[in-house]
């Protein structure tokens, strides 16, 4: 998120936490772990607390090289994150259900179980979390910023649920089932609290340099059509001066995610970088979306473009059409034609805007730092 924490979403902590609250299983509060055997040193696996072990193993020598595209950012997610789950319970149990979702998606035969785990430990890491917020210091912040990227993973990594939105906020998505846009921009409230704290602490290096502006960027061809498209829809959109503003800003914003994502330095994260335009939309679009607004809609559908880039990722894998699918279902025939090219982009599994490296040129020599943590 290019330069210091984005401050276009004033999303308040309480928001977020009712949001973080559901991301809760909903067997919450009803044991689902199976018991398992005695293993044959006359051991019993509860004293050593096996099905962990096997978690946090599997976490450090897979799963933490699957958050990020940044070789530089995989030790510390390996070695310097646990160390610090080691201190603060809610943090290694955030850890050990990324790495039981992660065994779900590699151990079909075993799904069920996995997704139980992870289950339990996310429930028990989101109370730890609620409950030590409010003191969130110098000390801790560092565990908090750790956990608030492996809760945007987690919600992506959970079973999507088929007819449901999943979009935003509002009462139309299924009670405990995550909605992905607000938490993200919750996530960045947070960030921008701990901020001063974490640029110099030991999780730094997951901070990302910022880049170049993108305005003047020369994207695709038909990248550039379709925003130049979106441009003029936004401007003879309904509801009045405020919406159209706010249209007109999120087409702003989608318009330097596709740049960020198409120029994209090898320094840089491309999920953090693919996650900037879900902050810097304002709460007016947010508003819209909620709405349902077909103006709102056909803007999420081409920002589903950028989720796609994304798909290579097993907690990503097949969002992006997740999503446009679901949007499609809400608009009426009259507006379907204006998510032809991202339909037909995601269904070609066409990756648009592919990266290219920045030549020396275009790299400032003083470049802000980001708060992409992923």
């Amino acid at each position: 998120m290019t330069g210091s924490p984005s401050s276009a979403s004033p999303a308040h902590p309480p928001k977020l936490l009712k949001q973080i609250s559901s991301i809760k299983s909903p067997d919450s509060g009803r044991s689902s772990v199976r018991s398992r055997p005695v293993i044959s040193n006359g051991l019993d696996p509860g004293d050593l607390q096996m099905g962990d072990l096997e978690l946090l193993h599997q976490f450090v020598t897979s799963t933490c090289y699957t958050t990020s595209n940044r070789t530089d950012s995989h030790d510390l997610w390996r070695i310097t994150v646990p160390k610090e789950g080691f201190h603060h319970d809610f943090l290694m149990r955030g850890i050990l259900a990324i790495a039981a979702h992660h065994l779900s998606h590699l151990r079909p035969d075993r799904s069920a179980d996995y997704q139980n785990l992870a289950h339990s430990h996310q429930d028990k890491a989101l109370s730890g979390f609620q409950t030590a917020i409010s003191a969130m210091n110098e000390t801790n912040c560092h565990a908090f910023f750790a956990l608030s990227s492996l809760i945007v993973v987690y919600a992506f990594a959970s079973p999507r649920k088929p007819g449901t939105l999943a979009l935003t906020d509002d009462s139309q998505d299924s009670p405990g089932e995550a909605s992905w846009l607000p938490l993200i921009r919750g996530v960045n409230v947070i960030l921008q609290q701990m901020w001063p704290w974490v640029e110099t602490g030991p999780l730094r290096g997951l901070l990302q340099p910022g880049v170049f502006n993108t305005m003047d960027i020369k994207l695709p061809r038909p990248a550039t059509h379709q925003l130049k498209e979106l441009a003029g829809l936004c401007d003879s959109a309904a509801g009045g001066e405020e919406a159209v503003a706010a249209y007109q800003d999120a087409v702003k914003a989608l318009q330097k995610c596709y740049a960020k994502i198409f120029t994209r330095a090898s320094v840089e994260c491309e999920v953090g970088t693919a996650f900037t335009w879900p902050v810097e939309v304002p709460d007016k679009y947010i508003q819209l979306l909620n709405a349902r607004a077909p103006e709102a809609l056909v803007i999420l559908a081409h920002y589903c473009v950028v989720l796609h880039h994304l798909d290579n990722y097993w907690w990503m894998k097949g969002w992006a059409a997740h999503v446009m699918g679901n949007i499609y279902n809400e608009l009426n025939a009259s507006w379907r034609e204006w998510i032809q090219w991202p339909s037909d982009t995601i269904a070609r599994n066409e990756k648009c805007l592919v990266w290219r490296p920045l030549s020396p040129d275009m790299i400032p020599s003083h470049t802000p730092v980001s708060m992409t943590s992923l």
